[in-house]
């Protein structure tokens, strides 16, 4: 009986824990949307449901505790062996499904059949023939039944935080398979003919093979750095570009999971990207600054970015307005370390780096004393697939008001499918509920910055303060002011306790997989 409880617990770890990892190795090329999980712990169901059920017509057949391990280490075999071809399937799969417009929503359901069904139909067989092989007395069937159930629940339970906050973050989603593999071979193979040891044997050396490249660079990419960290795949590339002048040059990019979007850029001789982050800079000079009357507003003197990862506003703020404290507030401190490492994110006493969640830092009053007030707020924490709907919320708003000053402004980058309004809608009305001066700038087809403040904001401020500022962001304000215009309506307002922001999402995604 002791070998079916560990049997048991060791199975249910790995079940939990390879589902866990699954959604890693899948992350990087189809991101972790809510619809990507909903395709990971789908395909778990139904393949540990296929296992059930067969796992009671093996146990009736060989009702034998040899069977029982034999079948545990092929499952831990086969576990093993998904991180190793997981790449090159799912490099060849995404290009297959980018040329059939399948999107991500069939791309990772059909990687999870492929890659992890097998393994995991295996291991759900495990319970109902350890199950056949306890009950030996019909008395105490239901106790016994009841004792394996809690053991299985609490090996993946075990699984779940082992994976998810020791494995993947410190030795990464291939080894994570092969320990959680490794561990259920061990079990099985006690009691087993020697020859039969080789396979635990094999698995433990495959942790020695080197993890390589999570995902290999596009021709012409250089990956630099990469990570597993506690929330999302991360990686530094160097990709070639042009500059204004059509001169080579090499850019630097951090991007998250699939890489669809990038959340921080870095070129060698400028602070400037010619694209949405430059608008950070320019648009507090479109509100009003009810201490200086008609003046043009002067530069912000307190900014804080919730969602700072690299630090590409960070970096331009620093040097464009020399009196400017800086809060960076970013989640996942990995990401900040790139940036420092690799982005240019300088190392300023005026700078200061929060690893924090952005609401909880708002609501503890921001940095400091706990009295923090802001001339800006950004706010580049979300970007398609991924919006936390707390941040989406009325009462999200309501917070960020609280934390800004007289002149202060919150200015929200929107990433959006090209055309598609339906985020931007909904977050405009949102944060209408808190400021009465709503202004929007389109600054890309997919990002639209919008600024709220209880001031007021006009594209003719914008153009009034364009002299006083430095030269290398007159264009950038010129263009803002050209474009500068009041907000779309018709959205809802999403709280607290109502915010659907992930069907929104997903909708949309669906809707392209299915074109």
């Amino acid at each position: 009986m002791r070998a079916l409880t560990v049997l048991v617990f060791v199975v249910g770890a790995g079940s939990l824990g390879a589902e866990m990892a699954a959604a890693r190795l899948l992350a990087p090329y189809f991101g972790d949307s809510t619809i990507i999980w909903a395709n990971t712990i789908g395909v778990c169901l139904i393949a540990l449901a296929v296992g059930h059920w067969l796992g009671g017509r093996f146990a009736d057949r060989h009702p034998h505790l040899t069977g029982l391990r034999v079948l545990v280490l092929i499952a831990a075999a086969l576990l093993a062996v998904v991180p190793l071809v997981a790449g090159p399937f799912l490099d060849l799969a995404i290009e297959a499904f980018d040329r059939i417009e399948a999107g991500a929503f069939v791309g990772s359901l059909l990687g999870m059949l492929v890659l992890i069904a097998l393994p995991l139909v295996l291991i759900g067989a495990a319970t109902p023939w350890a199950t056949k092989l306890a009950v030996t007395d019909l008395e105490t069937t239901g106790s016994t039944v009841g004792r394996l159930g809690a053991l299985g629940t609490a090996g993946s339970l075990v699984g779940t935080f082992v994976s998810s906050l020791l494995l993947i973050p410190f030795v990464g989603s291939q080894r994570t398979f092969i320990v959680l593999a490794l561990a259920m071979a061990l079990v099985a193979a006690v009691g087993l003919r020697r020859r039969l040891w080789v396979v635990p044997a094999l698995i433990a050396a495959a942790l020695l093979l080197p993890p390589g490249v999570t995902k290999p660079a596009q021709a012409d990419d250089r990956v630099l750095d990469e990570a597993e960290t506690l929330y999302q795949y991360a990686r530094v590339i160097e990709h070639p570009v042009r500059d204004g002048t059509g001169a080579p040059v090499v850019e630097r990019r951090l991007e998250l999971n699939e890489g669809q979007a990038i959340h921080s850029v870095w070129r060698k001789d400028t602070v400037l990207t010619g694209n949405y982050w430059d608008a950070f800079q320019v648009l507090p000079f479109a509100v009003a600054d009810p201490a200086r009357g008609d003046a043009p507003t002067a530069p912000p003197r307190s900014i804080a970015m919730l969602g700072n990862a690299g630090g590409t506003v960070a970096r331009a703020a620093l040097r464009f307005f020399p009196q400017v404290r800086f809060d960076g507030v970013e989640i996942d401190g990995r990401v900040s370390e790139m940036g420092r490492r690799w982005l240019g994110m300088p190392d300023d006493p005026r700078l200061r780096v929060h690893t924090a969640d952005a609401r909880p830092f708002l609501r503890s009053g921001g940095a400091g004393d706990g009295e923090g007030r802001y001339d800006l707020i950004g706010v580049d924490a979300y970007r398609q697939p991924y919006i936390p709907f707390y941040l989406t919320t009325k009462e999200f708003f309501g917070e960020v008001r609280d934390r800004l000053t007289p002149r202060g402004a919150v200015v929200v980058n929107i990433g959006h499918p090209e055309g598609d309004d339906a985020l931007e809608r909904a977050l405009t009305a949102t944060m209408r509920t808190h400021f009465p001066s709503v202004v929007r700038w389109p600054v890309t087809a997919t990002n639209t910055l919008v600024l709220g403040t209880t001031s007021r904001a006009s594209a003719a401020r914008l153009r009034a303060a364009v002299p006083t500022l430095p030269a290398e962001l007159r264009p950038v304000a010129e263009a803002a002011a050209a474009e500068l215009g009041g907000p779309l309506g018709g959205g809802p307002v999403y709280t607290d306790d109502r915010a659907p922001v992930e069907w929104l999402i997903d909708g949309s995604i669906v809707s392209y997989a299915t074109k």
